[in-house]
């Protein structure tokens, strides 16, 4: 029986052009975009009125670290409000820390002023970013995650 080889072909592109050109859009211009700031703010509301569920607190996460991750990929999107990026991430992690065990999680009001102001730099962060900077920024994050450099949360 033979080895099997570990290489792997890479997929090949069929219209390079357009692929650069969607990069290059701004990530308003694309449906995509609005649904993104629905999702965001819909689960903000939940968590303000104490009816957030474990979906809710995911996306508020990923909300929250896309933030940090703009902020990392470049200077111009945000570092000037790292500190208030901070606060709302220390913010979601007692809040989420309380809500554990009872799976109801309820905001203080300190806590929901903060996550809500980090979720208003994540709409203006949005606001100057391509499409191409949202696909770094999330690659930014993922490499966080996997190298365990981010806190855990929950």
């Amino acid at each position: 029986m033979r080895k099997k080889s570990k290489y792997k072909p890479k997929g090949v592109r069929l219209d390079v052009m357009s692929w650069v050109q969607s990069g290059l859009k701004p990530f308003n211009a694309i449906e995509y975009g609005v649904g993104v700031r629905i999702k965001n703010h819909d689960a903000l509301k939940n968590l303000s009125r104490g009816e957030a569920k474990q979906a809710d607190i995911t996306t508020l996460v990923d909300a929250l670290n896309m933030t940090e991750g703009f902020v990392r990929l470049r200077q111009d999107l945000g570092a000037d409000w790292l500190d208030e990026i901070r606060a709302a991430q220390d913010a979601l992690f007692d809040v989420v820390q309380r809500g554990v065990k009872t799976q109801r999680y309820v905001c203080k009001a300190v806590e929901l002023t903060a996550i809500n102001l980090a979720l208003d730099i994540h709409d203006s962060q949005l606001d100057g970013a391509s499409v191409r900077d949202v696909e770094d920024c999330l690659d930014i994050v993922h490499s966080v995650i996997k190298n365990k450099r981010a806190r855990k949360i929950g």
